[in-house]
């Protein structure tokens, strides 16, 4: 079943996605973004301006096939396709169809109360079909505070 990480609190979904897929980068695992157009494109740009002396190789979902073999980070606005089954991170602020298909899964939520709201229903909408939920409180470890 698939393992399902709340991370509550997050200062900047795009400042914290570009850490987050860094360190997913560097330990060897293969991720797939989700979130609208608008979100991925945006976190392209910052994913290549993130950092300059650590690069995290990605490419859109639409990209080449070789590109989507190479890459472990695909940004995807639909899971239908997409090579990865490693880990997803949604930026979304809906429920991705096809999430069960992936080993681990990190819901990113900010700190804007619609952002929390439509957390809260996606977490209702796991908890009843029995995924055991973790959570990752940034506050309570006093990032962002």
């Amino acid at each position: 079943m698939t393992e399902i990480a709340f991370h509550f609190n997050v200062p900047d979904k795009l400042t914290y996605g570009c850490r987050l897929l860094r360190k997913a980068y560097l330990s060897g695992a293969r991720v797939v973004v989700t979130a609208d157009s608008g979100v991925l494109a945006e976190l392209d740009q910052w994913l290549w301006r993130f950092s300059a002396t650590e690069f995290v190789p990605h490419c859109l979902a639409t990209a080449t096939e070789n590109c989507l073999a190479a890459s472990p980070v695909v940004l995807a606005e639909s899971l239908a396709e997409c090579p990865h089954q490693d880990v997803l991170v949604n930026l979304g602020s809906g429920i991705p169809a096809d999430f069960e298909h992936f080993e681990r899964f990190i819901e990113v939520v900010a700190q804007a109360q619609d952002d929390i709201l439509a957390a809260r229903s996606r977490w209702k909408y796991y908890a009843a079909r029995g995924y055991a939920l973790k959570i990752h409180d940034l506050a309570a470890i006093g990032v962002g505070a």
